[in-house]
């Protein structure tokens, strides 16, 4: 069976039925990143009570002669679940396509719900995605992100960025009334590609002021090797802290270290938020490296760690995976595993504007289990994984890895998974 069909259903009973917040669960046997073995039981699409492996019973408070389902997680790190700051659904999964990229919206929306089913495979929960307005488009990519957004709620959290081309100029006025019509469509962020426009500052003036009329958010696309501009930029966007999003920033790692560390100070003091992208860069920017991680976070700056382009012309290997974001910071950037785990999770939900979560009684049931026992080994081979949104179950991918008999192998007594050993 090919690996992008779907497989027969392991979930729990009752754990994946219907769109909205889960039943009752219990997670067992999971391994913190503190060293703990935990079982934690879900309800309400909270997480209600974390104790002691086997302390927790399976009876649902309240309810008499009720049961939960039980996940069996031992061998299992139990995480918060990651969240994608920077996804681009509408041209995602087109690089094989012969000719150029089709916007019918039923291509549209057929790739962003296969982009954000794959990167639920993951562990993603919340996504945000930048959709081209205006020119070619209109607002039809839109129109059918937005449509693969409901189709899709209760399994992952998709929020669109509505990213006009143009804004200033005699040109601009059709891209401010697309920006406008696309807010009042239901795309919830403002962005959008500045550098592109003949007056960049103007560009972002207008993104600022429609986003302040609308009390949304805003998420620009910034090369940031013009470290002047990029000051500026930070200085206009202080009066939206902290819905201000900038990224890929790549060109700022390019800079000479006392401009970049000027350039990190002015973003730190503008609460502004960068969203890097170590798998690489996305069609809207030049193709560089990855943003100095470090220098920022010494300076202050919340860093979110991003996908960017998922297999179209710009990265046809995309994988849209946020661990491997994570094992890019720790390895390539010396990030610490936590960290770089932070990017993808904490720091990128804290972007979205979600709750904060916590394997901890309380806080949302937004988790991911990945099998290991600890986060670094888990960012370096983080195949098998179960994650759980709003409570429930709701994606698994297991990995068996098999061996040819050996008695080298068996003498050792190493640690296997799979169901047997080769003939």
């Amino acid at each position: 069976m090919p690996d992008s069909q779907p497989q027969p259903s392991r979930f729990p009973s009752g754990s994946s039925s219907g769109p909205g917040t889960g039943s009752a669960l219990l997670l067992c046997g999971a391994r913190l990143t503190d060293g703990r073995t935990v079982d934690v039981r879900l309800g309400r699409g909270r997480i209600e009570a974390v104790g002691t492996a086997g302390s927790l019973t399976t009876g649902v408070a309240g309810t008499r002669g009720s049961s939960i389902a039980r996940v069996d997680l031992g061998g299992y790190l139990l995480l918060p679940a990651p969240a994608e700051p920077h996804a681009h659904s509408d041209t995602a999964l087109s690089a094989d396509v012969a000719g150029p990229v089709s916007y019918a919206p039923h291509e549209v929306q057929r790739r962003a719900t296969e982009a954000t089913l794959l990167q639920l495979a993951h562990g993603v929960t919340a996504l945000r995605s930048h959709i081209h307005v205006g020119d070619v488009q209109g607002l039809g990519a839109l129109a059918a992100v937005l449509r693969a957004r409901r189709a899709l709620r209760g399994l992952a959290e998709l929020t669109a960025v509505a990213m006009p081309r143009v804004l200033t100029g005699l040109a601009g006025a059709d891209g401010l009334a697309m920006l406008r019509e696309a807010v009042e469509m239901g795309a919830s962020v403002v962005g959008g590609c500045p550098d592109a426009d003949p007056d960049p500052t103007g560009y972002v003036e207008a993104v600022l002021k429609l986003a302040a009329e609308y009390a949304c958010p805003v998420d620009l696309h910034v090369d940031g090797s013009d470290p002047v501009r990029l000051g500026r930029l930070a200085t206009m966007a202080g009066g939206l802290r902290p819905g201000v999003a900038l990224g890929p920033c790549g060109g700022l790692g390019d800079l000479p270290s006392d401009a970049a560390a000027r350039a990190a100070d002015q973003l730190a003091a503008a609460g502004v938020t960068v969203v890097c992208l170590p798998q690489g860069g996305c069609g809207s920017v030049d193709g560089r490296g990855t943003a100095p991680v470090r220098l920022l976070r010494t300076a202050g700056v919340r860093v979110a760690a991003g996908s960017g382009a998922l297999r179209d012309v710009s990265n046809p290997v995309g994988r849209g995976d946020p661990l491997e974001a994570a094992y890019l910071l720790a390895s390539r950037y010396g990030l610490r595993p936590e960290d770089a785990y932070d990017a993808v999770s904490s720091s990128a939900r804290a972007m979205l504007g979600l709750p904060e979560v916590r394997v901890e009684a309380g806080f949302p049931a937004e988790l991911l289990a990945v099998r290991g026992g600890r986060l670094a080994g888990a960012l370096s081979l983080a195949y098998s994984r179960i994650v759980v949104h709003r409570g429930r179950v709701v994606a698994r991918t297991s990995a068996v890895r098999e061996y040819c008999h050996s008695p080298a192998v068996a003498a050792l007594d190493l640690p296997r998974q799979g169901r047997g050993e080769l003939s």
